[in-house]
């Protein structure tokens, strides 16, 4: 990327970024990766409160991501590596945006922040999962520095998963 990246903000993700994450994720188009619809508002509940709890613990989470004017416009950040296939056992970094806030920079701004946070928090590296036809998210694995690792099948999709990965040296 050659242009400035964007200001952006990062924050611990409060109950009303529940609503502001359900609304940013409402367009289909922005879900076309993580299932095609957009999901309850329950499902931000219950997401905006673990976040909260992976921070205290970690010292990390997705964090709710704000532009310049302080909108919320989607999250970035990194959590434990949920499922029970894949990496078991890493730390996932990932976001999301609202479409409005395409290709402006801000997804590579947080994230490159997130890799700042993650890595100052003593985590030996980070991992990506992207399904193949995600573009855009492989561009930003690969604009961060990470590189193409393992492939693993996903147990419901029928098709593989990426892994990206970045190893932290901690001797700088």
């Amino acid at each position: 990327m050659n242009r400035p990246l964007p200001a952006v903000r990062l924050r611990v993700p409060t109950h009303e970024d529940a609503v502001a994450w359900h609304r940013v994720f409402g367009d289909p188009e922005v879900m076309e990766f993580y299932g095609g619809r957009p999901a309850a508002l329950s499902v931000y509940e219950e997401l905006t409160a673990r976040q909260r709890r992976h921070d205290a613990v970690h010292g990390f989470c997705l964090w709710t991501m704000l532009d310049a004017a302080g909108e919320v416009i989607g999250f970035t950040g990194a959590q434990p590596w949920r499922p029970d296939w894949g990496p078991v056992g890493e730390t996932e970094i990932g976001w999301r945006l609202g479409r409005a806030h395409w290709g402006k920079g801000y997804v590579t701004a947080a994230a490159l922040e997130t890799l700042r946070r993650v890595r100052r928090a003593g985590t030996p590296g980070v991992v990506a999962m992207v399904r193949p036809g995600n573009a855009r998210s492989i561009a930003v694995a690969r604009r961060l520095g990470m590189e193409p690792a393992e492939t693993y099948e996903h147990p419901t999709l029928n098709e593989p998963a990426l892994c990206f990965r970045l190893t932290f040296d901690h001797a700088e």
